[in-house]
């Protein structure tokens, strides 16, 4: 259902990979990928946009359309605004869930490794 960067075990604190966002007024973000998910045959990268201290303090997400070129593995993956809404509610259902995962995972894990 979902893939996830850069090992599936691992969290976003774990490994911190970032992308640069150039946004329409010409500022630059940099942003975490908290995850690539599927749905409907397309992938969707999930953005953590970072200050200027690598912090999220609202814990806003920014999602996207990602698709990488598989003839060109060197080729930079392409980023698409989601401007359907009813595809942008669909996909972010879709994070919700992988989210409950994500948190479910976690509870499960700190129960077996007692501190």
């Amino acid at each position: 259902m979902a893939k996830q960067f850069p090992e599936e075990d691992k969290s976003y604190e774990d490994e911190k990979m970032t992308v640069t966002m150039t946004l329409d007024d010409g500022e630059e973000v940099t942003c975490g990928i908290v995850t690539i998910l599927s749905m409907d045959e397309r992938d969707y990268i999930v953005l953590l946009p970072l200050d200027e201290n690598g912090d999220n303090e609202d814990g806003e997400v920014w999602i996207y359309r990602y698709s990488e070129n598989e003839n060109d593995p060197n080729e930079e993956p392409t980023i698409e605004f989601i401007d359907d809404e009813d595809e942008y509610e669909r996909i972010s259902d879709v994070f919700d869930e992988y989210l409950d995962t994500v948190e479910f995972d976690e509870i499960i894990s700190s129960e077996e490794d007692p501190e």
